[in-house]
């Protein structure tokens, strides 16, 4: 360590040496470098935000623990169905869910930071990851050449260019983690997995809720009939359905709300609300990697392109997970990191 302060110090870089390095800590990561690491490889592994990834920090963790609140909810709303008394209304209590939700995911961070940091053979680089060469990647002020990269670096939330986007407050899923105050009016435009998990988790607890959809039926890649099924268990819970939403604008109102203005088949041509919620989608995390430094094609939407064996355009370069395009989930994140280990 000594001396390499000394080597940054004087100007000249700080090169290591690795046999694989995988950048990102989501669902892949980890259990590759593990894998790997175990085999006898020396491996870098780079995480220049939270270990964990989507899943751990503002995927599956937290909002399965909002889901199983909001579910305790409901129950409790419904309990003089079953004969049962409830003394008073039923009330949500969103800085006490909050904590509970954040206790869980930093847990669930901390084991696996401590874990990983912990394993014979490997170097672990906090920092921004960024390819200045086939195979080659910057950390700062460190550089790090590797037999094999591997690229685990997920996605975020889509933001996409609707008029008056940039004018008014809005949220996503990612924000919604941080939300601890619960919305009077949440109004959600995107009508597929996420958007519907949020809607019904927040109506549990009490908020009104509309879902905006700009197709024709809630999640556009099921068939009609579940579409149907779930739209009918949305609306025995009083949650509002807008369809056909073809023309989507955000605007401000005086009462420091949003007003959503619509083009819808039916219904009113706007609906306000105190908050919006917008879930229309992901985007990979490769637009500041310097991909093409390392001869790494990517697709028309950002995404790193693969093979069968994931395999990017540069020789021994992988891309696992979100930012493959192979599928948003986490299953099919892990099963790529079992595709590599075969």
């Amino acid at each position: 360590m000594a001396n390499a302060k000394k080597r940054a110090a004087s100007g000249h870089p700080i090169m290591h040496s690795y046999e694989a390095i995988v950048i990102g800590t989501g669902q892949a990561g980890p259990s590759l470098a593990a894998r790997l690491a175990a085999s006898g490889m020396r491996v870098a592994v780079i995480e220049r935000g939270k270990f964990g990834g989507t899943c751990v920090n503002t995927g599956c963790t937290p909002t399965k623990t909002l889901v199983a609140s909001a579910y305790a909810a409901r129950v409790l709303q419904r309990a003089s169905q079953y004969g049962v008394g409830v003394a008073g209304s039923v009330r949500a209590d969103m800085s006490r869910i909050r904590a509970r939700t954040d206790a869980l995911v930093e847990q669930s961070r901390n084991s696996l930071e401590s874990w990983l940091s912990s394993l014979a053979n490997i170097s672990v680089y906090r920092g921004h990851a960024r390819f200045v060469g086939p195979r080659t990647v910057s950390v700062g002020a460190v550089t790090l050449i590797g037999e094999r990269v591997y690229i685990d670096v997920g996605g975020r939330p889509t933001v996409p260019k609707l008029p008056g986007i940039d004018r008014v407050p809005y949220l996503t899923s990612d924000s919604m983690m941080e939300l601890e105050v619960l919305p009077e009016h949440l109004v959600i435009v995107g009508g597929s997995y996420v958007g519907l998990e949020f809607a019904q988790m927040y109506r549990r607890f009490g908020s009104c809720v509309t879902i905006v959809e700009t197709g024709s039926n809630l999640m556009g890649r099921e068939d009609t009939d579940v579409s149907e099924a779930v739209r009918g268990i949305l609306a025995a819970e009083d949650i509002e359905v807008r369809l056909d939403a073809k023309c989507i604008a955000l605007e401000g109102t005086e009462r420091e709300q949003v007003r959503i203005r619509l083009d819808c088949r039916d219904g009113a041509p706007a609906v306000t609300g105190t908050h919006v919620l917008l879930a229309v989608g992901r985007t990979p995390n490769t637009d500041d990697l310097g991909l093409d430094k390392a001869r790494i094609e990517i697709d028309a939407r950002g995404y790193i392109k693969v093979d069968d064996t994931l395999r990017t355009s540069a020789a021994n370069c992988y891309a696992l997970g979100d930012c493959n395009g192979r599928g948003a989930f986490t299953h099919t994140a892990y099963n790529d990191y079992e595709d590599c280990c075969r």
